[in-house]
């Protein structure tokens, strides 16, 4: 009869690489849908606004890196992925897969939104008079998306049908 440990011990890899799945798209997902189709923000527009041809550049640079970190983690991920493939004892379950990446992209913007918008204040979610509600509203998402991953990412655990 396996144990709690062991049962979280063999489903660590998929854990892992669902996390880092998730951190990677929740990245993308900022960058495309908030730099770059709704353009609310870039990387630095609350230090460098774009008022200028250089603070331009400058924040399409750093934009790139941003992307370019995403996508590390994203193939860090998809390459954790790969390798849990390879161990038996893993539990392929829809709930601890997709559990993991929801954990992972909340976990995204729980960093980066109080690294970036609150101790940094590189930018902000959506900047102007009601950008604390935005940055906080954007921190709350992260948190609901590591309490919903959590939750089922426990219930394989436990037990509970996926």
């Amino acid at each position: 009869m396996e144990t709690k440990n062991e049962t979280s011990n063999q489903n660590a890899p998929l854990i892992t690489a669902g996390i880092f799945l998730g951190v990677g798209l929740g990245g993308f997902f900022d960058g495309i849908v908030l730099h770059q189709i709704l353009q609310w923000h870039h990387m630095l527009s609350s230090i460098r606004p774009l008022t200028t041809r250089y603070n331009i550049d400058l924040n399409t640079v750093w934009d790139g890196f941003f992307h370019a970190f995403d996508w590390v983690v994203t193939v860090t991920g998809v390459i954790l992925l790969w390798r849990a493939g390879r161990h038996d004892r893993v539990s392929w379950s829809s709930n601890i897969y997709f559990g993991s990446i929801l954990i992972g992209f909340g976990l995204f913007n729980l960093v980066e939104g109080v690294i970036d918008h609150h101790i940094l204040g590189i930018h902000h979610v959506k900047p102007g008079p009601n950008q604390l509600y935005w940055d906080l509203g954007f921190l709350a998402w992260g948190a609901l998306f590591v309490i919903v991953g959590w939750s089922m990412v426990q219930s394989k655990k436990l037990g509970v049908k996926s």
